[in-house]
């Protein structure tokens, strides 16, 4: 073959490989959005409902929100397919559990803590919390939870500038449930009240299979999981709608 054809054909070939290369990167570039919010990224914040590994001591084998039976059928699982199914991709998300946080909220080094989350300069930040805060019976009590919640959204606001939803307890406390409700309003999230989940016995573990631990029985089961994404789901659609 001729030196110089084989100079084109090379040439050509180069060409073809960059622009199928940058029709990759064009495609991994793409942003998800539901309506005009934001998708392709988003993090999970929460406690053993979001996620839990494997505790043997009390029965629990998986490592996804507990009492679900099956990753997928957790309600964080159930979101994510339901986003990405209307987004029309697979966004990428962070699980974290900040059990820690709620169990000692006025001491908590949020940049530390979450660090790697983050990082991720989420579009979608979603606060599954406060089950596992201290009973709020006392104003000082209620002021240090409110104060430390407050420093962790406004920390996650820096982050990209995030939507930010806030669902209400499973085991609805009004104390908490309150702060959580007045510290999102005033950050300009979303928030989701799901405390008449937990009055209903059948969105419960216990409800759908025999636990021998009574804490990991008190969990969310399929049922309940479903409820909370769906309610997620419906105010997630309100705000893009509004966007």
């Amino acid at each position: 073959m001729h030196k110089r054809t084989c100079v084109l054909l090379t040439l050509v070939a180069a060409f073809v490989s960059l622009s199928a290369l940058g029709g990759v990167a064009q495609e991994a570039a793409k942003e998800l959005k539901i309506g005009k919010l934001p998708v392709s990224k988003i993090l999970f914040l929460g406690n053993s409902i979001t996620l839990h590994g494997p505790a043997t001591k009390i029965g629990w084998e998986g490592n996804w929100g507990m009492a679900a039976s099956a990753q997928e059928k957790d309600f964080v699982h159930l979101l994510t397919a339901k986003i990405a199914k209307e987004s029309g991709g697979q966004p990428e998300i962070k699980i974290k559990n900040i059990a820690d946080f709620e169990r000692q909220p006025g001491t908590y080094d949020v940049p530390a803590g979450l660090k790697e989350e983050l990082a991720l300069r989420p579009n979608l930040v979603v606060i599954a919390i406060g089950e596992n805060v201290a009973a709020l019976s006392t104003d000082e009590a209620k002021a240090t939870f409110k104060r430390a919640f407050t420093g962790l959204l406004q920390e996650l606001k820096k982050s990209g500038s995030p939507t930010i939803l806030v669902r209400s307890s499973f085991w609805a406390n009004p104390a908490k449930d309150e702060i959580l409700q007045s510290v999102c309003q005033e950050a300009g999230g979303i928030f989701v009240d799901n405390r008449k989940l937990g009055s209903d016995e059948a969105n419960y573990a216990r409800a759908e299979r025999k636990w021998e631990h009574a804490g990991v029985a008190a969990h969310p089961g399929d049922k309940g999981m479903q409820a909370i994404a769906d309610a997620i789901w419906l105010e997630l659609q309100k705000q893009a709608t509004r966007e």
